[in-house]
């Protein structure tokens, strides 16, 4: 198995998966989205509030501010010595007080711990008219995706089969197949169509060009021809800025193999049972 990264960054990486089973992509696109722990706003304290928007309403948007995580100073409140309590180990704490007329933006969202900080400064909360207030004091917990959206650490994470594009020897270079490409892809090139330079792995095998081969009227069969390889995957990674990209990666992959050794721990106390 291999990656190999086309790009990357703290908020995107892209790259590609080789030697890997459909089967395997998957998980590691769903430990990715689902088991990778971020900071969100779970409980929410409201002293003062005469805006216009009811308290559930303001709860969920703050629910939802990505907030920068740093995983060796947080644990989960399962696994934390204070066993749930709320120690400064596994809860972030935020204060906002606000008076109108003015847009409450997650800037007013007051860190105790400057490092669980709002990612963004400039998400709206809530608009105040004159005369109206917002006090609040919020907890932040430890938690992952596939228990809420909110603690998503990822905003789009996905990948395809990498396309392979196959231009046999009765290709005549009639360029029909270049025009219906979307994507630009293809290019004509003395009297054979050939993929552009660096432009494959953007192919979304629509094969549209087949299409237009076939209507052309060179044969019963395309000379350009879409497949994708089994066992190698284009990933797009892009990270809300609570975790990088590399990060939300490594903790994923570590998921899958701590699943892997305990199911193969248990498949052996199993077989251990039954020779007994």
């Amino acid at each position: 198995m291999e990656i190999e990264f086309a790009s990357l960054d703290d908020s995107l990486a892209r790259f590609t998966l080789s030697g890997a089973s459909p089967a395997f992509a998957n998980a590691f696109r769903r430990a990715m989205i689902g088991e990778v722990p971020t900071l969100a706003i779970e409980d929410v304290r409201i002293y003062d509030n005469t805006s216009a928007l009811f308290d559930e309403m303001l709860a969920h948007r703050l629910g939802l501010i990505p907030l920068k995580t740093d995983l060796s100073v947080y644990s989960t409140q399962d696994t934390c010595s204070c066993g749930g309590a709320g120690c400064p180990g596994c809860t972030a704490t935020y204060t906002l007080s606000v008076e109108g007329p003015r847009m409450v933006t997650s800037s007013d969202l007051i860190p105790q711990d400057p490092g669980a900080a709002p990612v963004y400064d400039n998400i709206p909360i809530v608009k105040l008219t004159k005369g109206q207030k917002l006090v609040i004091e919020a907890r932040a917990i430890l938690n992952s995706g596939k228990a809420h959206a909110k603690w998503q650490s990822t905003l789009v994470c996905g990948y395809k089969n990498h396309p392979v594009i196959t231009v046999s020897d009765v290709c005549d270079a009639c360029g029909m197949c270049v025009e219906e490409c979307p994507r630009d892809i293809l290019v004509a090139k003395g009297k054979k169509v050939q993929v552009a330079e660096g432009k494959l792995p953007e192919c979304s095998m629509c094969r549209l060009c087949e299409r237009a081969c076939l209507a052309s009227g060179i044969g019963d069969e395309p000379a350009i021809k879409i497949s994708a390889e089994p066992d190698r995957f284009i990933f797009v990674v892009e990270s809300d800025g609570s975790l990088p990209a590399k990060e939300i990666m490594n903790r994923a992959l570590s998921f899958i193999r701590e699943q892997a050794d305990e199911l193969e721990q248990q498949l052996g106390e199993l077989s251990g049972d039954e020779k007994k």
